[in-house]
């Protein structure tokens, strides 16, 4: 649970993070990234450990209300898992040429 969570707020970090501001993503970058602990990054910026967990927990909050409204995480996901699917219709001699034009036109759906 606790690496699926790193994960993928290390995903949208790296869509979302030019809509944060410089602290937040300072705080995310140091605790997601860097694999600082709260009490490392709260020395760091003569801060109280309660304020660098609260700033990160409102800025994860913030990062999953950005992928509700404009989900660019799932249609990356999407993406990739039509791009695989491609890939090995492509390796496969037994897949047509309709298989793989229909995994091309899936692939352009997902924008």
């Amino acid at each position: 649970m606790l690496l699926e969570k790193t994960t993928r707020m290390n995903f949208l970090f790296d869509f979302y993070q030019a809509l944060l501001t410089d602290k937040q993503r300072s705080y995310m970058e140091l605790y997601y990234l860097d694999d600082h602990s709260l009490g490392e990054i709260a020395e760091s910026y003569k801060v109280s450990r309660q304020a660098v967990y609260d700033n990160i927990r409102r800025t994860e909050a913030m990062l999953e209300e950005y992928e509700d409204k404009l989900r660019l995480f799932e249609k990356f996901g999407e993406r990739q898992e039509v791009i695989e699917k491609l890939t090995e219709a492509i390796k496969d001699d037994t897949s047509t040429m309709e298989d793989r034009l229909a995994l091309v036109n899936q692939l352009k759906e997902t924008d």
